[in-house]
């Protein structure tokens, strides 16, 4: 991934004011430096022996900092911020950067939070803006949701949003949210853009399921494994002092297994790990409940854990989205639960199941410091980023390091688990399920390769 794509950034104009930051233009000096703009981050990092294709500029990440000279003269600033989407641990820290970013290193006192997400610029919600600042802000990191409300939706109604912000007279736009809500702030970046208004959005992307492309990490995602991993100890905690106990735990990923297979390895205690990502059969020889029955024959207890998005593919699903654009999917969580038990029923086999869906009380928890730590440092790029006059951003972390990317390439896909890469090899290993709980039948089917008629 990476390649065919344009990482170019755009900017307001030409950056003609001094930063209020003194910081270094040296390196050895023990002094923190600016970030100049030619300073790139390489995306692909893979490598073979030989001569190698010089990388176009347009190939590189920009790197995310403060730079020397800015765009925005500090006094004339106002600044918004808008959380969107469903809650995600971290929302708050990263509000409390951003703010206290503005008001002690620039000097910006105008900080108005649009509360409710979108909907908050919409006249017809009539919802006041939330001045901020950091005595507002200094503890907000202590408690889990967002200080400003949140709401799926109300991101298509572009033109009513920018009309809402040039009655506000911002000057630049944050925006902390997921994929939806960064489709939303690219629809209104380019509606800016039509105006002519000079006016920064910049995105911060939020996703619990760490599904954003190109991102390593989004913010919250460590957090929710921490907790999901608390799910996973009290679930095996169940089933191991049960006869033939079965603990069962559904964790957040509608498309992607990220959380479901870090827990597995963080916890030790997985014996099944099933993702949106490999496909598994439940009968059959070689269907998950086949090898649960081997599982229980061989150990008398079992803990599966198992990503929402899981399974889709058997249960029914309904045409219909929420206010974000996301498919409705069917609870397999629920689904499984009951299969499972009937097939044990169905066997004359006593079990003990017990089901945990941790998903909302690990989405309004605060964040575990790593997660912290991270927002703190996405919210004083995202600043740096605004006042620079970068635009149709979004700050990511690549390779380790603090990143520009263009919103457009960050929504153009999704992240996924790769079934044949090392993270899931490394979840087989610990929890020595087998690679594939797929039929032979099935598997040819999936493969497409078509059954011999004898």
């Amino acid at each position: 991934m990476g390649e065919g794509y344009d990482f170019s950034i755009d900017d307001l104009g030409k950056r003609t004011i001094e930063s209020p930051i003194n910081l270094s233009k040296v390196s050895g000096d023990y002094m923190a430096n600016y970030v100049s703009d030619d300073s790139y981050v390489r995306y692909l990092v893979d490598a073979q022996p030989g001569p190698q294709t010089p990388i176009a500029r347009a190939e590189l990440f920009e790197r995310a900092g403060p730079r020397e000279k800015i765009y925005f003269s500090p006094h004339h600033v106002h600044a918004g911020i808008v959380t969107c989407g469903g809650l995600c641990p971290g929302l708050n820290d990263v509000i409390r950067a951003i703010v206290r970013c503005l008001w002690y290193r620039y000097g910006i006192k105008r900080i108005s939070g649009i509360r409710y997400g979108y909907k908050g610029f919409l006249p017809e919600y009539n919802f006041d803006v939330k001045a901020l600042d950091p005595d507002i802000v200094d503890d907000i990191h202590k408690i889990g949701g967002t200080i400003l409300g949140t709401a799926r939706g109300g991101g298509k109604q572009v033109v009513e949003i920018v009309d809402a912000m040039e009655r506000l007279n911002l000057n630049m736009l944050f925006s902390i949210g997921g994929d939806g809500t960064q489709r939303g702030s690219l629809d209104i970046a380019n509606e800016i853009e039509k105006r002519n208004l000079k006016i920064a959005v910049i995105g911060i992307p939020k996703t619990v399921d760490n599904d954003f492309s190109f991102i390593q990490r989004s913010f919250g995602f460590d957090t929710a494994v921490v907790k999901a991993v608390e799910a996973v100890t009290a679930a095996h905690m169940e089933a191991h002092s049960q006869i033939n106990g079965i603990g069962l735990v559904k964790v957040m990923g509608r498309e992607s297994g990220f959380i479901a297979a870090h827990t597995a390895l963080a916890s030790h205690e997985v014996n099944f790990v099933l993702i949106p990502e490999v496909p598994f059969d439940l009968d059959g020889p070689n269907g998950l409940l086949r090898h649960l029955e081997k599982r229980l024959e061989k150990r008398q207890h079992a803990v599966i854990v198992i990503a929402e998005g899981a399974c889709q593919d058997i249960l029914a699903k309904e045409a219909k989205t929420d206010a974000s654009g996301n498919l409705k999917m069917g609870d397999v969580g629920v689904y499984l639960k009951d299969k499972i038990q009937a097939h044990f029923d169905a066997k004359g086999v006593e079990i003990n199941l017990k089901y945990i869906d941790p998903s909302y009380l690990i989405r309004s928890s605060p964040a575990e410091p790593v997660d912290s730590i991270y927002c703190e440092r996405l919210g004083n790029s995202a600043v740096h980023a605004a006042m620079a006059g970068k635009t149709k951003v979004l700050i990511g972390l690549v390779n380790n390091e603090f990143v520009h990317l263009p919103m457009k390439a960050a929504v153009s896909s999704r992240n996924h688990v790769d079934p044949e890469g090392s993270l899931w090899r490394d979840t087989m290993e610990a929890t020595h399920q087998p690679i594939l709980m797929i039929n032979s039948d099935t598997y040819s089917a999936a493969l497409g390769i078509k059954k011999e008629t004898p």
